[in-house]
Formats: C-alpha cells, sequence, structure tokens
C-alpha cells in the first residue's frame, strides 16, 4: 500500500473513528432518542459504529476489524464483561458469552467452510473447468455476455437453494473465469467477482423458499389466514429479479468494463491421473449440489449438507492436510464478526428497541412503507437478513391488521395491505449487500481477494436503492399481491 493512503488511514481516518466511537459510548442516553436506552445497548451502539466506519475505510484488514469488534464485546456487553461494566444501575440485558464465542462456528461459517473445500477440490481436481465450460458455453466467449451468464445462472441457483450455498458453490465455477482474464483486466474480474452475490442475493427473491426472508414472509402471511402459493410469488417476483439482474448487468460493464475481447475457457491437462479418487471428488461433488437444491424434500440444512463433502474428502484422502493451508480463514473471522454484530444487536434488545421507538400508526400509507424497508435495509447490513426478517415481518403484519381498521384501510388495501407490506420488507432484507459482512455472499466475494469495500459499497447502495424503488412499486402497484 502506497505511504500516503497508510498517512490519510492512520493519521485522519482512525482518529475520526476513536472519537466518533468514544463520543457515542459516553454521550447521554438521551441524545439517541430512544425510550430506556440500555448501558449496553448504547456500547453496543458504539461497538457498531466502530465496526461499520472501519469495515467501510477499512483502515485495518476487514477480519482485523471483525476480530476487535469481538473481543470488544465479550470484555464490554457479555456476561463475563469486566467487574465495571457490569455495574450499570439500569435493566442492562448481558450477552451470554459463549454466544459471541459461537461466533466462530457459526454453522453458516461451516458453510463457508464446506464450500472452499469443495472449491479447493475443484480446482485439484479439474473439475470447475469442467463444470464452467458446461454452464456458461451458451453465452459464448464474449466478457460481457459471460457476466450476463454468470448473473442469471447464479440467480437461477439461488430461486431453489440456499443462496449461500450457491455462492460457495460457484467460487469453485469462477475460478477458471478469473484465471482466464489477463492480469492487466482487473476491472472486469472485480466485475464478475460482484456478480457472485448480486446474483444470489437478488436471484433468492424469486420464489418463497429462495431465501428465509421470503419462507418469514409467506408464513406469518399464512398463519393470518393471507395465502401467497408458490407460482403466486414466482409469477410476480421472478419478473422483478430479471429486470434487476439486466440493470445489474448494464451497471456493473459501465462501472468495470473489460478490457478482454474473449474468455476462453481451456481445461489444462489435470496433474494427476484418473483414480478412484477422482470419482469420489466428482460423485461427492454431485451429491452435495442436489442435497442443497433439494432441502425442501429432504429437509437437510445446508449448513449440515456442506459438512458432508468435509467429511467424505478427508476421509478418503481427496483432500490432505496440506489442501487445508488453502482455506481463507481470514474470511472466515471476517463473517465470525459480522455474526457476532448481529447477536450482539439481537441480545440487548437494541435491534427490537430501534424498530419499536418509532411510531409507525402516526404515518402516512406511503411513509410506513418507506421506513420499514430502510429499517429492514439498514439492519440487514449488519445482521443477518433471516434475523432481519424474523423481527420486522411480524411487527409489519401485526402493524397492517390495526391499519385495516383505521381510516386508512382504503388506502391501505389499494396498495396491497399486508401482502405487500411483509413480501416488501422480505425483499428489503434480500437487497441489503453495502459490505462484506452483510451476507455471506458477499463475504464469498471478498475472500476473492479481487474486490474493495469500497468497490462492493458502490455497488450494493445503487442496486439497492434501484431495489428497493421498483420493488415498493412493484408489490404495491403492478403486482399487489392482495389481487390474487
Amino acid at each position: 500500500m502506497e505511504k500516503g493512503k497508510l498517512s490519510v488511514k492512520y493519521c485522519v481516518l482512525l482518529p475520526i473513528v476513536l472519537i466518533v466511537t468514544v463520543f457515542l459510548w459516553v454521550a447521554p442516553s438521551g441524545f439517541f432518542g430512544i425510550d430506556g436506552l440500555t448501558a449496553t445497548q448504547q456500547r453496543t451502539i458504539a461497538i457498531f459504529a466502530f465496526a461499520a466506519l472501519m469495515w467501510i475505510f477499512e483502515i485495518v484488514p476487514n477480519w482485523v476489524t471483525s476480530l476487535i469488534v469481538i473481543v470488544g464485546s465479550l470484555l464490554t456487553i457479555s456476561n463475563r464483561s469486566f467487574a465495571f461494566c457490569m455495574n450499570t444501575g439500569d435493566d442492562s440485558i448481558f450477552v451470554p458469552f459463549k454466544t459471541l464465542m459461537s461466533a466462530f462456528a457459526d454453522p453458516t461459517v461451516m458453510l463457508f467452510m464446506g464450500g472452499f473445500v469443495l472449491a479447493i477440490v475443484a480446482s485439484k481436481y479439474g473439475m470447475d473447468v469442467t463444470m464452467a465450460r458446461i454452464l456458461l458455453k451458451p453465452f459464448g466467449t464474449n466478457p460481457k455476455f459471460v457476466l450476463l451468464g454468470v448473473l442469471l445462472v447464479i440467480a437461477i441457483f439461488s430461486m431453489f437453494m440456499s443462496n449461500t450455498a450457491t455462492a460457495a458453490m460457484f467460487l469453485a465455477f469462477l475460478a477458471p473465469v478469473f484465471a482466464s482474464l489477463p492480469a492487466e483486466d482487473n476491472k472486469g474480474k472485480v466485475g464478475i467477482a460482484l456478480a457472485i452475490p448480486v446474483a444470489a442475493n437478488v436471484g433468492g427473491i424469486g420464489t418463497p423458499i429462495g431465501t428465509p426472508p421470503n419462507a418469514t414472509a409467506k408464513g406469518i402471511l399464512e398463519n393470518n389466514d393471507l395465502t401467497v402459493t408458490f407460482g403466486d410469488w414466482a409469477l410476480r417476483m421472478i419478473p422483478f429479479v430479471i429486470i434487476m439482474l439486466l440493470l445489474a448487468w448494464v451497471l456493473l460493464m459501465v462501472l468495470y468494463p473489460f478490457k478482454s475481447k474473449e474468455i476462453k475457457l481451456e481445461i489444462k491437462p489435470s496433474e494427476q491421473k484418473t483414480t478412484w479418487r477422482t470419482w469420489v471428488a466428482w460423485i461427492t461433488f454431485g451429491v452435495t449440489i442436489l442435497l442443497w437444491m433439494t432441502e425442501q424434500l429432504t429437509h437437510l440444512n445446508a449448513n449440515i449438507v456442506a459438512l458432508i463433502p468435509l467429511a467424505v474428502y478427508t476421509a478418503t484422502g481427496v483432500f490432505t492436510k496440506e489442501d487445508i493451508k488453502e482455506i481463507n480463514w481470514s474470511v472466515l473471522w471476517l463473517v465470525a464478526g459480522g455474526f457476532a454484530l448481529g447477536y450482539a444487536l439481537d441480545g440487548t434488545g437494541l435491534a427490537k428497541a430501534l424498530v419499536t421507538s418509532i411510531n409507525f400508526s402516526a404515518m402516512s400509507i406511503i411513509v410506513v412503507f418507506v421506513v420499514a424497508g430502510l429499517i429492514c435495509y439498514f439492519l440487514s447490513n449488519f445482521i443477518s437478513n433471516s434475523a432481519t426478517a424474523a423481527l420486522l415481518i411480524p411487527i409489519m403484519v401485526a402493524m397492517g391488521n390495526g391499519l385495516l381498521n383505521s381510516d386508512n384501510a382504503g388506502a391501505f388495501t389499494a396498495m396491497g395491505g399486508q401482502h405487500a407490506l411483509a413480501i416488501f420488507v422480505a425483499v428489503c432484507a434480500s437487497l441489503a449487500m453495502l459490505l462484506p459482512i452483510s451476507t455471506p455472499p458477499n463475504a464469498i466475494a471478498a475472500s476473492t481477494g479481487m474486490v474493495e469495500t469500497k468497490d462492493m459499497t458502490k455497488v450494493g447502495l445503487i442496486v439497492g436503492v434501484v431495489g428497493l424503488i421498483l420493488g415498493f412499486v412493484w408489490v404495491t402497484k403492478l403486482f399487489p399481491f392482495a389481487q390474487i
């Protein structure tokens, strides 16, 4: 890194981050405008701001910030904090220290590990090039259309299997695509790397099983006797996904144009002879993908499935102790920090306090939609979209029941009613992709080493803003679910 950039980061940006953090830590609780704000919640706000600014400015490597967040949380807001931190004099809730430390072994972190193992084995046995050629062949060799192919193929898979599993799988497929581009085509590589989270996050919106927030919205609506079938959802939301993917395609081509005129995926002669281990590698890879795609039938969680190749490959010698060194441990620690921050927001009650402090009943219908969407979008960038949806959607549906008995009932029904509100919030959760810790697919893109946080934030913000506006119009005006 250039010396000037280091000086700016450590002499200007770092002091700003520390000043903001200390101010938020010691400011009077009334400054935040949240009734009943506790000491642990205020400390969490300070830790939250520190993490966000450090991730955005990248003053230190992102995984280092994650470790600082975990250690800082353990020392100040856990039930094993410093003694002086425990004496708050209010109703502060302290997060169990085991919960914070479990972030290192969160099920999604294990899914990441399984994905990395698949990628390493795929490269080792030449599977990655073969699969990439099969999936991307219909899109030719022009880099622009290969990028479109990456977006579409990842999005289709994300409609029927875990977004994280899809991104982990395509990390292996795209390795030869990156390798085929010359070193000077850095922008093109960034564009393809960013296509992973954009397609995985947006693609999941297309079906009710595509991502947990969708399932949450569908389930809570049905608990309130508001039916949404698989077909109803898919017919309305897949066109939305296609439009968003085309917009993302144009955006990535404009921001990260290719220098290369052609992408040729050449299968190099394998350094290893075809043996029974080769067949184990292929069969296990195929079974893993099949289990990911049939999660609704087998009821095997995607995180559990990700450990199957790890067990099979190590037991058969396909994956050796030398291969373990190739696992991107820094990304696993980065993701762990994001989960720990989510546990802190949820465990101290801060996330719920932020939501309940807003008086939705005093707002117009449009403002209700906008504020609910923005809150969901904001929270989902820092805690899991599943947790955000589980927190917000029940509140929105309950509030919708109240709106149906108010003077605004006609306007609310005309905009799609509870269907529109719940599904819009679910869409907002999926569009949150500003930082490497915002979603697992983002972290997987960061693991390529080609994407800086500023690139992810720039693309994530544009896709998010466009998606929020289009999503609102889509579910309230163009294809309101209440008219099922």
